[in-house]
């Protein structure tokens, strides 16, 4: 894909863009974060948190607390005592079993546009379910090609989602150089209609006037498939050869539906052909179609599908053809086995006229929706509103449902370089949103944090359904594999060495930040009583694992020091890598110590505990789980945000900010060497050289990880070094641009530097939404606080607030896309597009909606 490189978790595919120039047991007792810090010479002394009574209650809580623990594991029986745990379910209901998610809420949610990595791609939240989609025939430098799948190969000026409901409804424009397809999405619930109800696609076509489309497209073709993954046999309908206005395409019985029916409408003149297959494999199924196209235009020298079917098949394909410009309705019907089915007026509702008015009530619905949710009202102009309504219907559309096994590594710890031996996880189910349908159509840990902060504001009940989801992921130790390849749609994605998940790696718990304003939103009362209702059910539910999220990252996360945290699983031993990545902290590429060891301390890790330790507190008084409970991440929380111990371990006072500890010299390079190969062949590689002795000190690279205590508010607003910080967030030499806050400071000596060979840099100077909403969230705190510094906070806020949206909407409006990252020098998109994942955060702060302190 183009401009996309990084080969990491996050991105599998070289780049082609150039660089600028500027030159990755159950629930265990946790260690007692509270302890006193260890004396060291280089930092301040360390103080006493609490006095001694304190300190009696504080030894018995944590004792209760670990006694309780002790004794739920305890009851904690797994049925096949040969299971491996890493690939053990936690043995706590599941979330998704709650009652609010069954009923009405699960059959309302049953089909839905949960494909996200097809340009429209349509199934149920079911395992095996029956799938439909739709490709066409493009015209791509004078040559037909093939569109199903997203991939930046096709070139399209622009596709996404304008409208979407995340329920029943979504409108999408795509831009295939010469050829404009609008798809629409309606879903209904009728009288007759079997579980899930119905739904319609309709699809219109249209070209410009230029020469290569007056020759190459004056016809259309499309065509609209359903599949049935649990291999029941379609039937062709006798009308589908010969269309009049209204006919029947197909038909087929399932156990979860009934009996239903597919039926096709058009006024205007089209052909259908068709083609049916059996087979059990649907991640390919545009190449069973372009070899049936391919074997028909050798043989008669025609682009038609065969007219001819496999025995039972599973599969059918309706090619439509059309003179430009056409419209087509499709009609999907079920329980037309029901007595009192109403067939003719259910189709006759979902197509035509009818269907034409019900697709603009959805819209204004939506545009309602809209304003309800955000308020830009009149703050801003047409321009910049669009790319707010884009920016959500994208992540809305781009919900998707898959359902398979995570493949496990377990690497052996006699051979660390070794990782051959893998476990499956028990196949689970996922309903997500994902970051980017071209790129990354699959769910991604931290990324579902940010994607909620949007998300729960348009839908709460659709919000809690995919943070069940995830936290049914996790598995008797407390992990939860960071990302989620799950069937083989997904992994077809997916290069085979980028798939396993390893153990004993984490990833940000940012699904704290939507939990913290869930919460919030409680305690002011800002719920229906139906939904705080929903939302006390789902916390309380939820707590145990919640709990057992928070014990992994405390027991396999800690560093050295009492209160300390680090990134565990970078690779020591690399000769390839400039800095060892640090791909479990989201910030793959972010320069930290050149030589991993247990001595490191991670400033963003100790962030993310604290935002953990509070919310859980948060958490355990509102849903009265115990003082004991509530006491231990109280002390937690309170000692990760004692301000002096976190000036100890991570202040720097010659940089005037926070930085990583560990073991480091500046004073490495890649350097071209000859490197013997197979076969006793040399090549010249790459290769890391060291020419400075490491020791342990502060890390001298400033950035985004630099700005963690400032996003977690720890910072008093009258301290002096707020000021320091907003020093250095509005210095041009190190994050300030006129287009966001850039991810690396220039004045790092890794600035815009690749990592490898082919490892272009990452998170080493662009600029990033994610992070810069957290920081905007930060800086809009200190503008409402009493301090000496809250009107340059306020100042900073807005210009940065300014210079995020107009890059973003400029962007959109030129290139059609939201970009994963903006160059730092020019604006300019770059990487992964559409990413409609955390970029959708721009229409959060164009609504200056920001997190909750």
């Amino acid at each position: 894909m183009t401009g996309h490189s990084r080969r990491n978790p996050r991105s599998r595919i070289k780049s082609s863009s150039a660089v600028d120039g500027d030159g990755d047991g159950a629930v265990r007792q946790a260690p007692d974060i509270s302890r006193r810090h260890r004396d060291r010479n280089t930092l301040r002394p360390s103080i006493r948190i609490f006095d001694v009574n304190l300190k009696v209650l504080v030894g018995f809580s944590f004792v209760a607390f670990f006694v309780i623990l002790y004794l739920i594991r305890s009851l904690i029986v797994v049925g096949d005592h040969r299971t491996p745990r890493v690939i053990t379910p936690f043995p706590a209901p599941k979330v998704i079993d709650l009652h609010q998610f069954q009923g009405e809420h699960k059959e309302s949610l049953y089909w839905g546009t949960y494909r996200p990595q097809l340009y429209l791609g349509i199934r149920a939240r079911t395992p095996l379910s029956l799938l439909a989609g739709l490709m066409w025939i493009g015209v791509q430098n004078g040559r037909y090609v093939m569109r199903h799948v997203c991939q930046g190969s096709d070139e399209l000026s622009t596709y996404g989602w304008t409208h979407h409901n995340a329920r029943d409804f979504g409108h999408q424009v795509l831009v295939d150089h010469d050829m404009t397809l609008t798809t629409s999405f309606l879903k209904t619930k009728e009288s007759g209609s079997g579980y899930g109800g119905d739904w319609a696609v309709r699809i219109e076509v249209n070209s410009k006037k230029s020469e290569e489309a007056k020759e190459l497209l004056k016809t259309g073709h499309l065509f609209f498939y359903l599949a049935d993954e649990d291999g029941n046999a379609l039937s062709l309908s006798r009308d589908a050869m010969n269309i009049p206005e209204t006919s029947l395409l197909a038909s087929g019985s399932r156990r979860d539906i009934g009996n239903w029916q597919l039926h096709l409408e058009s006024r205007d003149d089209v052909q259908v052909h068709f083609s049916g297959f059996r087979t059990g494999h649907f991640h390919n199924l545009s190449e069973l179609v372009q070899d049936n196209l391919g074997a028909q235009a050798r043989k008669f020298g025609r682009l038609q599908l065969s007219d001819t079917s496999d025995d039972s098949s599973n599969i059918l394909v309706f090619q439509i053809s059309g003179r430009i410009p056409f419209r087509t309705d499709l009609a999907f019907i079920s329980g037309t086995d029901f007595p009192s089915s109403r067939e003719e007026e259910r189709v006759n509702s979902l197509t035509g006229s009818s269907l034409t008015d019900r697709l603009k009530e959805k819209e204004l619905e939506f545009d309602t929706r809209f304003e309800e949710c955000f308020g830009l009202g009149n703050k801003f102009d047409l321009e910049s509103t669009t790319v707010g309504k884009a920016a959500v219907a994208n992540l809305l559309g781009g919900i998707g449902y898959f359902y398979g096994q995570s493949k496990i590594a377990l690497p052996d710890p006699s051979h660390p370089e070794s990782r051959d031996s893998f476990l499956y996880y028990w196949p689970a189910e996922l309903y997500t949103a994902v970051p980017c349908r071209p790129v990354f159509p699959r769910g991604f840990l931290w990324d579902e944090g940010f994607h909620q902060l949007l998300i729960w504001r348009w839908d709460i009940h659709v919000s809690l359904d995919i943070l069940g989801h995830w936290l049914d992921l996790m598995n008797i130790d407390g992990w939860i594999p960071r990302e989620q390849i799950l069937g083989a749609e997904a992994v077809s994605k997916v290069p085979e060495e980028f798939i396993p998940q390893y153990p004993s790696n984490a990833n940000p718990p940012a699904l704290f930040l939507v939990l913290r304003e869930l919460v919030h939103g409680l305690k002011k009362n800002a719920f229906t009583t139906t939904e705080s209702s929903e939302i006390s059910s789902f916390l309380e539910r939820a707590f145990v694992r919640l709990e057992a999220w928070f014990q992994w990252f405390n027991t396999t996360q800690p560093g050295k020091e009492a209160s300390s945290y680090y990134w565990h699983g970078r690779d020591s031993s690399t000769i390839r890598e400039l800095n060892p990545k640090t791909l479990m902290s989201g910030l793959d590429d972010y320069p930290r110590a050149s030589h991993p060891t247990d001595d490191e301390r991670h400033v963003d890790l100790r962030c993310w505990m604290l935002l953990a330790a509070d919310c859980m507190h948060s958490i355990s008084e509102l849903i009265v789980k115990g003082k004991e409970v509530g006491m231990v991440y109280s002390l937690a929380a309170k000692t990760l945000s004692d301000f002096e111990l976190l000036n100890q371990m991570h202040f720097d006072d010659a940089h005037g900010t926070y930085l990583d500890f560990g073991n480091h010299t500046e004073k490495v390079r890649l350097s071209w060497k000859e490197v013997m190969v197979e076969q006793g062949y040399t090549t010249r590689q790459l290769i890391r050289e060291v020419s400075g002795t490491p020791r342990l000190r502060m890390v001298p690279h400033i950035g985004y990880v630099s700005l963690f205590p400032l996003m977690g508010r720890i910072i008093p607003p009258e301290s002096w070094i707020l000021e320091k910080q907003l020093d250095l967030i509005s210095n041009r030499s190190v994050f300030w641009t006129n287009y966001g806050l850039r991810s690396l400071s220039k004045t790092s000596s890794l600035y815009m530097k690749y990592n490898t060979e082919h490892d272009a840099p990452y998170w080493r100077g662009t600029i990033w939404m994610n992070m810069n909403y957290l920081i905007l969230s930060a800086l809009n705190h200190y503008a409402t606080e009493d301090g000496p510094y809250r009107e340059r906070a306020k100042d900073i806020r807005d210009k940065l607030r300014s210079n995020l949206i107009r890059n973003v909407v400029g962007n959109y409006h030129k290139t059609g896309f939201v970009w994963e990252q903006y160059n730092q020098k020019t604006g300019k998109g770059k990487g992964a597009h559409p990413f409609t994942g955390w970029t959708s955060l721009v229409l959060l702060i164009m609504a200056e909606a920001y997190t909750e302190s």
